[in-house]
């Protein structure tokens, strides 16, 4: 078992998740259940199955659940390039949030790959 508190990965995703909140308060209220909504749930994934792969007993069983927060890392990606593509945020606000989702993304696929060297997955 990991402690996923002091993983650095989590610790950023979960920053990223109070940004993500905040530019969708600004979306129309038309997107409550469209874009607001599927923005949240994948960027809440992140960090969520971080802490759930760290809790489960095997390196493998952590690799599965990384490997799905790299998931939502790049959906939440793709849902925010389509919300720029909409006009619904600034291409500033894309490149600074990308940035950050890209440094995850390494952070998450270096973590996977760590746990395949340590365990032969």
């Amino acid at each position: 078992m990991h402690n996923f508190k002091e993983l650095r990965v989590w610790q950023i995703s979960r920053k990223l998740v109070k940004d993500i909140y905040e530019i969708t308060i600004t979306f129309p209220t038309s997107e409550k259940y469209g874009l607001i909504s599927q923005l949240r749930r994948c960027v809440v994934s992140i960090p969520a199955n971080i802490a759930e792969g760290a809790g489960r007993n095997t390196d493998k069983d952590f690799s599965h659940f990384l490997n799905i927060s790299l998931g939502s890392a790049y959906e939440l990606e793709t849902l925010l390039i389509l919300s720029s593509d909409v006009g619904l945020i600034t291409q500033d606000q894309l490149e600074s949030i990308s940035i950050r989702i890209s440094e995850i993304q390494k952070m998450i696929f270096g973590l996977i790959k760590t746990l395949r060297q340590e365990s032969y997955i």
